[in-house]
């Protein structure tokens, strides 16, 4: 079995999510050979400033360095189909940031090369590995539970609110038609789905644009920074908030919520999840806590401590008790994971990553969003 010490990584991307992929990589002792940013200027700035030993100057230039493994991609999504198709024909491993790509289709087609390839490709949906949420699936999985009636949440920020607000994600050409559902809404889906075991098979939604025009910044703006200068006037297209509503192959139902406008909001992602037998809901802004809902017996709340976690969430937690692990935290229990399958050649039997089918179906979902939003009916996603 290889090292992980020993494997090579690069950074797609130096904006604030390539930047944390970085920082985790060096605590769980990648070798970091190098970023590619959006030119080769920028590139190069910002390995300066994050102190990376090297910038590339395109895509052909990291893929032909023998000594990288395992590719990161932190671009806009736009970017994320040719490039991982790119990266994985080259015959190296692949980790991609959400939403996995512009469409259903381009998904689809990304698996295919994916399990041809061989190599481990997995998508960042890191909020599985807060080691609550690994040991809620570990509890559903035991049947603590019981059966899945109802699941509920929502996932609110309030980094878009204003019109001076601006990223690329408002743009549809750069981030999809969906914004608050395909950047922060997949995150729920795919939680709620891995904890649950089940996946939505038709949905009915509702999309809202409350600023149909925003000052666009003339120069580059970082993810949740704020822009200064000159700026212009540009129509919006992409959703502030949508309203979902989801049935389940078992009978269960969902429903949640996602805005980017919720003034004081700044990452609420909050699930409940209803069974016959017990309850169970996590907030990702108190992640240590873990709600257990009984009706004929008091209430219990699960602080992280691995004395009284199950096998699944001891295996995520990397902090002692008491020692709160937030997101940067949950960056690297997630790669801590997919470099052990790299490591071992493979996904191995028991691994919890995201894979391209589970991002393939967050694609699914998100085109049946689309169009119950423009028909205004319930869509199955076997219709897309």
């Amino acid at each position: 079995m290889t090292e992980v010490a020993s494997i090579g990584a690069a950074v797609i991307g130096t904006g604030f999510i390539g930047t944390v992929h970085v920082q985790a990589l060096r605590r769980l002792g990648v070798q970091l050979r190098g970023v590619l940013g959006s030119s080769p200027e920028r590139g190069a700035e910002r390995a300066a400033a994050i102190g990376v030993p090297h910038a590339y100057a395109s895509l052909d230039d990291l893929l032909a360095d023998d000594s990288v493994d395992v590719v990161h991609v932190t671009s806009p999504n736009h970017a994320h189909y040719p490039q991982v198709k790119a990266i994985l024909a080259a015959g190296k491993h692949v980790i991609c940031e959400k939403p996995l790509a512009m469409t259903s289709a381009q998904s689809a087609e990304m698996v295919g090369i994916a399990r041809a390839s061989g190599k481990v490709a997995a998508v960042c949906y890191n909020i599985r590995f807060y080691p609550l949420n690994q040991q809620a699936r570990g509890m559903v999985e035991a049947g603590e539970i019981g059966d899945i009636r109802f699941v509920s949440g929502h996932y609110h920020q309030d980094w878009l609110a204003k019109p001076t607000d601006w990223n690329w994600r408002l743009q549809s050409g750069m981030g999809g038609a969906l914004r608050s559902v395909g950047d922060i809404g997949t995150h729920w889906i795919d939680l709620t789905s891995f904890i649950t075991g089940l996946r939505a098979e038709a949905v009915m939604a509702e999309l809202a644009t409350f600023l149909p025009e925003r000052a666009r910044p003339v120069g580059p703006v970082e993810t949740f920074s704020s822009a200064a200068g000159a700026t212009e006037t540009v129509p919006i297209d992409t959703d502030d908030a949508a309203m979902i509503l989801l049935r389940y192959p078992n009978g269960a139902r969902g429903v949640m919520s996602t805005s980017q406008v919720n003034m004081g909001r700044k990452n609420s992602l909050q699930w409940d999840i209803a069974g016959a037998g017990a309850s169970l809901a996590w907030d990702s802004e108190t992640p240590d806590h873990l709600f257990v809902g009984h009706r004929d017996r008091a209430n219990e709340t699960l602080m992280r401590d691995f004395t009284l976690m199950n096998a699944r969430g001891v295996a995520a937690a990397s902090l002692p008790p008491g020692h709160v692990e937030g997101f940067a935290d949950s960056f690297f229990n997630f790669f801590r994971a997919v470099y052990a399958d790299v490591a071992a050649g493979g996904r191995q039997d028991g691994s919890t990553w995201a894979s391209f089918e589970d991002g393939h179906y967050e694609m699914q979902l998100c085109d049946a969003v689309l169009r119950s939003a423009r028909e205004g009916r319930w869509v199955r996603l076997d219709e897309v």
